[in-house]
């Protein structure tokens, strides 16, 4: 079993690259947006939300197309949403095979890092999570520790 280290990150002007334009790398880069980082989705199809991010956001670029095997030059980090277990994989392998930190949504095996709940209230940010086992569980804690900080007032 992996224990993950939480690590808080400084991710500006870093640059993630996420493969996917669906509801989870929707998600994901909503998350990733206020953190200063440049993030670039390629999908061949990506949701309206996305869309409308990048026209209010100059750090968000959209490509419409595929994922090209061997394209990775060096971003610092890599999410893999493709909804193709296949693709991912590749991504995944192409990641290892150069260093690069990624995340595949859909295989907790394949994740050098998880995203988690997170609550921030003022100076205080907190970030939680199960180990990529029980989101369920994640989630409701995250909501327990946000009405804490919230009736303290912090």
């Amino acid at each position: 079993m992996n224990t993950y280290f939480p690590l808080f990150i400084n991710l500006k002007e870093k640059e993630i690259l996420v493969f996917g334009g669906g509801t989870i790398a929707t998600r994901r880069v909503k998350a990733l947006l206020p953190c200063g980082a440049v993030i670039r989705v390629v999908a061949p199809e990506i949701s309206e939300e996305l869309k409308q991010l990048a026209e209010e956001n100059q750090s968000l670029t959209l490509e419409y197309r595929k994922y090209k095997p061997s394209e990775l030059q060096k971003p610092d980090f890599v999410l893999a949403a493709t909804n193709d277990e296949n693709i991912d994989t590749i991504i995944f392998r192409e990641c290892r095979h150069k260093g690069i930190l990624v995340n595949v949504a859909s295989d907790k095996e394949k994740c050098d890092f998880f995203f988690p709940g997170i609550v921030q209230q003022g100076d205080i940010t907190v970030g939680i999570t199960a180990n990529g086992k029980n989101h369920k569980k994640a989630a409701e804690v995250t909501d327990k520790i946000r009405k804490i900080l919230e009736e303290e007032n912090l």
